[in-house]
């Protein structure tokens, strides 16, 4: 492994080392701001007491980490273009790297401080465009380029959608449990807080079967928790690598000559496919681009590429070129490795948008997405140690530093106590959503999902919310973002008036 860091300076390589550490300490503050999410229902229910629920929501959350893919990572790496990735310096790639953690964990650890259930997903997503538009500003450079902005737009929708489900979602099934989960004595204990329950049963837990699905749906909000916000800290370490140690993780270099093979072969079935339908997809790409610029009338030149459509042949062929006979990415030069990646990228992104097109069969679609999913198998990766590092990370501090925000959700957002059965719509809700934007690639905030959750129950159920409380999460909520932002594009730009 450590082969991979060669060519780095030994100032260089220390502090990858401490921004490696600083991404890991990241990750420990979302365990336990965003674990309070995950146990505050079990533990104000009294279906589980709170040290065994905080292990519980560790063990799942590690698992969740090892288990959970790819796709949410990379919607983080490629909030930052491929070219901004691949032309900073060392030193341009570790201001960026500490401005952009330096702002996730002041803004994360003054919200858990003061018990808000700000969002750490928002957290490090504005920091990377305090990051991207700093750097645009700097360099005279266009906003557009600065950021991938159709990835952007797509996190900002998944993250604004997203609690507004959860709101709805948790406040229906708490409607359809009160209206067809009442009409015996012990179906309504369900409905029942366990101060309630205590003056009518003597018992504080909630019955049996409630008390299963309570613990079942915090296991999979916990799971779901680290399959999504774990992904984040792998995508933020893979941000790093790449920026800094480009060489070494820019592809990965433990590939072997089948993965390239694959690559290889999806690239020819890619511009097979283009040709047999040249008539139908010309908008698409250009198969008789227009001249190319000298730097790219020599396939194998690691020249600046930027991709467009009418660019995608001659990305096809380049790297067909570069591609030709290789058994591993070693016997690239390191511009080669980089100029490898732009063309993959580019290669894949046009991919995707044909198969989004509405003349695209159903039959096509998955034909071309199947290719691009192995364009990318060499690029999309992360080594296993990044996985184990950040599931370790994030398990271990979910059992410290939960109970600040876990007071807030339990006790502080309805006006009256959690009934089970607003407990169980909560979990549920947010099992289920976080674990379909897990799977789709979309990086959502489970403290937003959750939260929401909790006060669709609580205004549905009639006991309403604590204005003071929503306010302030509200306040935090909208103040993440732009603070976020403004935090880490200062810092960036301190930082570079010191190389």
């Amino acid at each position: 492994m450590l082969h991979l860091f060669a060519g780095l300076d030994f100032q260089t390589g220390l502090l990858l080392v401490l921004a490696l550490l600083f991404v890991l300490f990241y990750e420990a503050i979302n365990g336990f701001h965003d674990t309070a999410n995950a146990v505050a229902t079990v533990i104000y229910t009294r279906a589980m007491r709170s040290q065994v629920a905080v292990v519980m929501a560790g063990v799942f959350n590690f698992l969740g980490v090892m288990l959970g893919g790819l796709s949410v990572a990379y919607a983080i790496v490629h909030l930052l273009p491929t070219d901004l990735l691949l032309n900073v310096g060392s030193a341009h790639g570790l201001a960026m790297v500490f401005s952009m953690l330096l702002a996730a964990i002041i803004w994360n650890l003054g919200t858990w401080y003061f018990g808000l259930p700000a969002s750490s997903s928002h957290t490090l997503i504005g920091a990377i465009i305090g990051i991207g538009l700093t750097n645009a500003i700097m360099t005279d450079s266009s906003v557009v380029d600065a950021l991938n902005v159709p990835k952007m737009i797509a996190i900002f929708l998944s993250l604004l959608i997203s609690p507004l489900v959860g709101m709805a979602v948790a406040g229906l099934m708490v409607f359809v449990l009160r209206r067809f989960w009442s009409s015996t004595k012990k179906r309504r204990r369900i409905h029942l807080t366990p101060a309630e329950r205590e003056k009518i049963d003597g018992k504080r837990k909630p019955p049996f079967w409630t008390r299963i699905a309570l613990i079942l749906s915090a296991i999979g909000v916990s799971f779901s928790h680290g399959a999504n916000d774990g992904q984040k800290g792998i995508g933020l370490i893979m941000l790093v690598l790449i920026g800094v140690a480009p060489a070494g993780f820019v592809l990965n270099m433990n590939a072997t000559g089948y993965d390239i093979t694959r690559t290889r072969d999806a690239v020819t079935h890619l511009e097979q496919f283009y040709q047999r339908h040249t008539e139908t997809l010309p908008h698409v790409i250009a198969q008789t681009p227009l001249v190319p610029t000298p730097e790219e009338t020599t396939p194998d030149t690691p020249a600046e590429f930027h991709c467009d459509t009418s660019r995608a042949g001659i990305a096809i062929s380049k790297a067909q070129a570069l591609l030709a006979n290789l058994q591993s990415y070693s016997e690239l030069t390191v511009d080669q490795r980089n100029h490898m990646r732009r063309l993959l990228m580019c290669v894949a992104d046009t991919a995707e948008k044909a198969a989004k097109l509405p003349e695209t069969s159903v039959e096509d679609q998955r034909f071309l997405n199947d290719l691009r999913s192995d364009l990318l198998e060499t690029v999309e990766y992360a080594p296993t140690w990044i996985i184990v590092a950040v599931a370790l990370a994030l398990s271990l501090g979910t059992m410290v530093g939960w109970k600040r925000v876990a007071t807030t959700i339990g006790e502080k957002i309805g006006k009256k106590g959690m009934t089970y059965a607003q407990g169980v719509s909560a979990q549920l809700t947010a099992a289920i959503s976080i674990g379909v934007a897990s799977y789709t690639g979309m990086p959502v905030s489970t403290t937003h999902v959750l939260s929401s959750a909790v006060a669709g129950t609580m205004i549905v159920d009639g006991g309403g919310v604590q204005s003071k409380t929503v306010k302030n999460i509200l306040l935090a909520w909208i103040l993440t973002l732009p603070i976020s932002i403004v935090l880490s594009g200062v810092l960036y730009w301190i930082s570079l008036q010191f190389i």
